[in-house]
């Protein structure tokens, strides 16, 4: 079905801008995004506002979870379990997993379900549908901002109070950067699962059990030396070791990551990326007759 949808026009009905349907499979319409930018933080600050508008703790939430989940995991595996740390103190380790994998699971959570979530708006206003998993992505990387200050302030108290030698290099500058490959990742694998699942709902029951599977896949609650050689595959297959095991030798210079799994973590996010954009964009023509 073709739709024509009038922007806007001067006085002598001369159109200034025409959106026209996707008829191309990789006509994507990315410009279409950066137009409507505005609306990626109208997104944004309403996601925020409507999650925590009632709460009593409001942002604090976002520091209260992983810090809980960090101080289990501190107990279970490094106390009891044994398991070694690279040399790394414990709450520091385990925090920085918890926040980096709490991040891509949020982004890839939410990117999965922005065709139902959202059906009632997406048939009846026009507006580009990508901006929304892309506002959702950005909201997620407000609570991240949140958490690393507190990382921050448990980075201080270690190193000064503690008196406990850390060695941050300047790899650190590259956090953004980080971010932005695991925000990538998750999203374009929820914007892969999105398109699948407005035609087979069952698929969100895997994917919550395939998250906490995906956890004890991924170096969280261990790092890549602690990996047995046999299961050294998973480093290649599991996009998310690379920047976790990343992260840690940036901030805490510890561990060893070989640059072939970090090629390979940005080659299948690429994939991802590219895949989940262009399903994303054919089941957006079509998804409101589906769901």
């Amino acid at each position: 079905m073709s739709e024509t949808v009038v922007v806007a026009k001067s006085e002598n009905t001369h159109w200034t801008k025409v959106i026209t349907a996707k008829k191309r499979l990789l006509d994507l319409h990315l410009r279409d995004v950066w137009d409507y930018r505005y609306l990626i933080k109208m997104f944004v600050k309403r996601d925020f506002i409507v999650t925590y508008k009632q709460t009593i703790l409001g942002p604090l939430w976002y520091l209260v979870q992983p810090l809980i989940t960090a101080v289990m995991y501190m107990f279970i595996f490094g106390k009891m379990a044994k398991v070694g740390t690279d040399g790394v103190p414990f709450i520091l380790f385990y925090f920085a997993g918890t926040m980096l994998w709490t991040y891509f699971t949020s982004c890839l959570e939410s990117c999965s379900k922005v065709f139902t979530v959202n059906q009632n708006v997406f048939g009846k206003v026009y507006f580009p549908r990508l901006t929304s998993p892309i506002a959702t992505c950005g909201f997620h990387i407000i609570k991240l901002a949140i958490q690393f200050i507190l990382l921050a302030v448990i980075f201080l108290y270690t190193i000064f109070i503690q008196k406990h030698q850390i060695n941050i290099s300047l790899l650190a500058l590259t956090f953004p950067l980080i971010v932005l490959w695991i925000g990538i990742l998750g999203g374009s694998l929820g914007l892969i699962i999105s398109s699948l699942t407005t035609k087979y709902r069952d698929l969100n029951i895997l994917l919550g059990f395939g998250i906490q599977l995906g956890m004890y896949a991924t170096p969280v609650v261990y790092p890549l030396s602690e990996l047995p050689e046999k299961f050294s595959w998973l480093a290649y297959v599991n996009p998310m070791c690379a920047p976790i095991e990343y992260f840690r030798i940036a901030f805490y210079g510890a561990g060893h990551l070989d640059s072939s799994i970090v090629l390979t973590s940005l080659g299948i996010t690429f994939v991802l990326a590219f895949f989940g954009l262009v399903l994303f964009t054919r089941n957006e023509r079509n998804f409101v007759d589906v769901i």
